[in-house]
């Protein structure tokens, strides 16, 4: 038994020593490395040790965007109160949290992203995993928000919700790239502003009430 425990300690070691010193490496650089075997050969591990948790540097930058993810949420989860928020505070909450996890790599995250915006169109590989994971939580959020009717459901469109709000990560994600205020207070306002627009459009509208009423008036005919 100590043995076994002893080896999933080591490979918990090595895949956590090979996750900080690329960002090290990253960081130090201003490029990836070459290669896997270059990068291994520099942190002194075997170029085995790397391919047992990651099959390129594509994984590994995959790894960081999960991490910073599950840390968010178990933060939020461990917080008695955030489970009798509103959908609408849950999803603020999460945006408020998953800055100040993101704040403690920004000299990473500005390495990759800073000199470009991330592409609106296709989507670095390494956000996969990350997307995934949120778009699976932020479904939850809607089901709860669609429950106690902060969020309207309507054909065709409710489905979508989930990646409506997803692209409101990356537009977040990018304006605090390029946020040089004083304690980043303007990418406070940024999620502030734009969780309550889209909790408005997702809401019940005057569109919506007049529609109710419409069917209504035909039905009682």
């Amino acid at each position: 038994m100590e043995k076994t425990a002893a080896k999933r300690t080591t490979k918990v070691d090595k895949r956590a020593k090979i996750i900080e010193s690329y960002k090290t490496y990253l960081l130090e650089h201003g490029k990836e490395p070459v290669s896997v075997f270059k990068f291994t050969q520099s942190i002194k591990l075997k170029e085995v040790d790397f391919y047992a948790f990651f099959s390129s540097f594509v994984g590994v930058k995959r790894a960081i965007w999960q991490s910073v993810f599950e840390d968010t949420v178990t933060i939020l989860n461990g917080q008695d109160v955030y489970q009798d928020y509103s959908a609408r505070e849950k999803l603020l909450a999460f945006f408020y949290t998953w800055i100040e996890e993101l704040k403690k790599n920004r000299s990473y995250f500005l390495a990759l992203y800073g000199a470009v915006k991330l592409p609106k169109g296709s989507l670095p590989r390494e956000l996969g995993g990350f997307r995934q994971d949120f778009k699976e939580f932020a479904k939850t959020i809607i089901q709860q928000g669609e429950e106690q009717e902060e969020i309207a459901s309507r054909p065709y469109i409710s489905e979508k919700y989930d990646e409506a709000i997803w692209l409101q990560v990356l537009f977040v994600f990018r304006f605090w790239v390029n946020d040089h205020s004083e304690g980043f207070e303007k990418t406070d306002a940024a999620i502030e502003k734009s969780v309550n627009l889209a909790f408005d459009l997702m809401g019940k509208s005057a569109l919506d009430t007049f529609v109710d009423f419409a069917k209504f008036l035909y039905q009682s005919k």
